[in-house]
């Protein structure tokens, strides 16, 4: 798609037009040239949405808790986006699609937008295109932007660099504090909600989140709450929608939220470049040059891969290759004689 088509989807998903809105996401989760026009013509209207991060282990009732947060924002006169990152299918290659069959009840309010989203390979319980997807439903207007995470337990810390708060969902059948604590958990959330609170171990949940807590070192500018909830009954999500107001009004009083951002954008910008730099590699592969040959002596246990690595880096065969490249894709093309 041309730049030309890419600024009339974008102002009509800005006028309101949710088929556009759809079209721009199906397009940036493709990757490729496509993404980067799109990321570039929205960019100017996002900055406005609130990001949270709603994450924690399988069965802990995320989804129905987004569910309960997206009435709960409803009710204030919020617009709202959902992205539900799924596990990916073994067979398609797509996502399950689970949250949207949980979420029904909102499909025909115009203030929501759910999106299921699958991780294809992505670590931390994150979709590489994730964030590309935030800033499109940022740029269309929506005004919090509830983003839940695949529930892989111990690796869901990608979502810190995605999220202005996060929020870790845990139940008394999770497992105890220590468990959470192996998790890393502990470092992830800005807000904990145990769920399914009217099960045994709830209190007993709580109070050893609270004591673990109590022992991180030196004082803190926010403590992490503990709220209690029953997400089918709706039970606590008040009180969890207050905690998360909170969160981002002593972010911003102390330019935490700002500094948050900035990392934010640094931390996309450098996995960017990695993402880049590796599709790169794997086309110069393809061209048996000095890295193919490279790479046959380190597979044929000739050479150790860390140090043949090295080697092509500091004598910038690695750069000389990548320059060839550069230089046949921008020469002009060839026409030849009559």
């Amino acid at each position: 798609m041309d730049a030309s088509g890419v600024a009339s989807l974008v102002q009509r998903m800005r006028s309101g037009d949710t088929r556009a809105l759809a079209r721009l996401l199906s397009l940036v989760e493709q990757g490729g040239p496509a993404t980067t026009a799109i990321l570039e013509a929205v960019h100017p209207y996002t900055g406005r949405a609130y990001i949270v991060g709603i994450t924690g282990p399988p069965g802990a009732g995320k989804s129905t808790l987004v569910d309960r947060l997206i009435t709960a924002y409803r009710a204030q006169g919020k617009t709202v986006g959902v992205v539900g990152i799924d596990p990916t299918s073994p067979f398609s290659g797509g996502a399950f699609l689970g949250d949207r069959i949980r979420m029904q009840g909102h499909a025909s309010d115009p203030g929501v937008f759910i999106r299921s989203m699958a991780t294809r390979g992505g670590v931390g319980g994150v979709s590489p295109m994730a964030r590309a997807v935030v800033k499109v439903l940022d740029a269309s207007g929506k005004e919090v932007v509830l983003v839940e995470t695949v529930g892989v337990g111990q690796t869901e810390l990608e979502i810190m660099a995605l999220a202005d708060t996060v929020v870790v969902v845990l139940t008394p059948e999770s497992g105890d504090a220590v468990q959470t604590l192996k998790a890393g958990l502990l470092e992830v959330a800005d807000i904990f909600v145990v769920n399914k609170a009217d099960r045994e171990g709830a209190g007993r949940l709580a109070s050893d989140l609270k004591a673990m807590l109590a022992l991180g070192e030196g004082p803190k500018e926010w403590v992490p709450p503990i709220v209690l909830t029953q997400a089918h009954t709706g039970e606590g999500v008040p009180r969890l929608a207050e905690a998360i107001a909170q969160h981002r009004q002593a972010q911003e009083a102390s330019s935490r939220l700002q500094e948050r951002r900035r990392r934010r954008e640094r931390h996309a910008f450098l996995k960017a470049l990695e993402g880049g730099l590796a599709r790169i590699v794997q086309e110069l592969l393809q061209r048996n040059g000095n890295l193919a040959e490279a790479l046959a002596q380190v597979e044929g246990g000739a050479d150790d891969a860390y140090a043949s690595a090295q080697r092509l880096l500091e004598k910038g065969d690695l750069l000389r290759e990548w320059d060839a490249l550069l230089r046949e894709r921008l020469a002009p093309p060839h026409v030849s004689g009559s």
